[in-house]
């Protein structure tokens, strides 16, 4: 299959911080009990419940789901084989299709202070300065 009909395929997941389950549903192209019983299936896919119990699902949950749908629709893999596919592979690798294309992925919290260990060592320094002048 080329590049431009896996991107077809791919539904475009909408800049959003949740999702309900009837997006979820609709974007992943199956029914909502589908969603549930996928819960039970995979731990790794674990919607919050909002106060009144509706699921709310993450952009990481609506990629799981659908590759979760990938491998056992196109790729015909038993729910337990989808389940250790998805336990075996590295962290990285999650991050990336199955054809290798990168996905948009945001900066992690470790990206977004990588260069801050001259600066914490100054702050550390005028902390033990400031313990200094009160003790």
């Amino acid at each position: 299959m080329s590049q431009a009909a896996v991107e077809r395929e791919r539904p475009e997941i909408p800049d959003k911080l949740y999702f309900r389950i009837g997006e979820v549903s609709r974007l992943a192209g199956i029914k909502p009990y589908v969603l549930r019983f996928w819960e039970t299936e995979f731990s790794s896919l674990g919607p919050k419940k909002s106060g009144k119990g509706h699921r709310l699902y993450r952009r990481k949950d609506v990629e799981l789901v659908l590759e979760i749908k990938r491998l056992l629709y196109d790729k015909r893999y038993t729910i337990e084989g989808a389940r250790k596919f998805l336990e075996s592979r590295p962290r990285e690798a999650a991050g990336k299709s199955s054809d290798g294309a990168v996905k948009r992925s945001k900066r992690s919290q470790g990206d977004l202070f990588s260069d801050g260990a001259p600066v914490l060592d100054r702050i550390r320094k005028e902390l033990t300065e400031i313990l200094e002048i009160l003790a």
